[in-house]
């Protein structure tokens, strides 16, 4: 069966199993290395923009985004053709690279200058000297908070094919609309183009919320929204189409 799955698609999901293996065994030299670090992070290296989309941080999350892109993406190679296929995956991929980052560099800035108000010099820190904290007991507090804070985005990354594979179904619900699939926790199979906005609306709330619960939900709605804009400027133009 495996066979039959279009080339394009399965070598993608072959690559990511691949890493996923190779990370296992490697952790955090691979993680340190591959992973989507915020652009401004000291961790942070050019490349990452694109390996970022083939990590993956347990066997359900590569588990649950290889299931949904065999489900989408052979329909949409075959529609779409190779080059719009893997433009379309891999411009999703960097969609939502840009937008999760993009509200990372608010937080950021907010973070920064809270922590400037109160005399800690985050340029200095960041450079990897060394800087200690001023200000009475609760200033120093209120530091350690923001600190720990700037620390959860600026070292911790971004991993997974979500945001490209994310793009893959908001395509395939513009080009086929009125297909249904069923979805754990709805009885009854409803069809794609009511169920996406209601996927990007709670996507956009809990990533702006900041009860993700460590999910890059902002990824998602970056990675869906390229999709839906190339589906759209492409629908016109095809043949196959629902």
């Amino acid at each position: 069966m495996f066979n039959n799955i279009p080339p394009i698609t399965r070598n993608i999901i072959i690559i990511n199993v691949i890493v996923f293996i190779v990370t296992y065994f490697m952790g955090n030299q691979m993680i340190g290395y591959l992973a989507g670090f915020y652009p401004f992070s000291p961790f942070f290296h050019s490349w990452q923009v694109i390996t970022h989309m083939f990590m993956h941080g347990s066997i359900m999350h590569i588990l649950f985004n290889m299931m949904t892109l065999f489900s989408f993406g052979p329909i949409l190679e075959q529609t779409l053709g190779d080059k719009k296929y893997l433009i379309l995956y891999f411009a999703s991929g960097l969609g939502a690279f840009f937008l999760f980052n993009l509200w990372n560099f608010v937080e950021v800035q907010q973070l920064s200058n809270e922590l400037e108000q109160l005399g800690f010099n985050v340029n200095a820190y960041l450079s990897g000297a060394s800087v200690e904290f001023a200000g009475n007991a609760d200033s120093i507090l209120k530091q350690k908070e923001l600190l720990e804070n700037f620390k959860g985005i600026v070292a911790t990354p971004m991993v997974g094919a979500s945001g490209a594979i994310f793009g893959v179904v908001a395509a395939f619900a513009t080009l086929y609309p009125d297909s249904k699939i069923g979805i754990m926790f709805i009885p009854v199979p409803i069809k794609v183009k009511y169920l996406l906005p209601i996927i990007v609306v709670v996507s956009v709330y809990l990533g702006l919320s900041g009860n993700g619960g460590g999910i890059a939900h902002l990824a998602h709605v970056g990675g869906a929204l390229v999709g839906w804009l190339l589906a759209l400027s492409w629908k016109k133009h095809l043949y196959r189409f629902n």
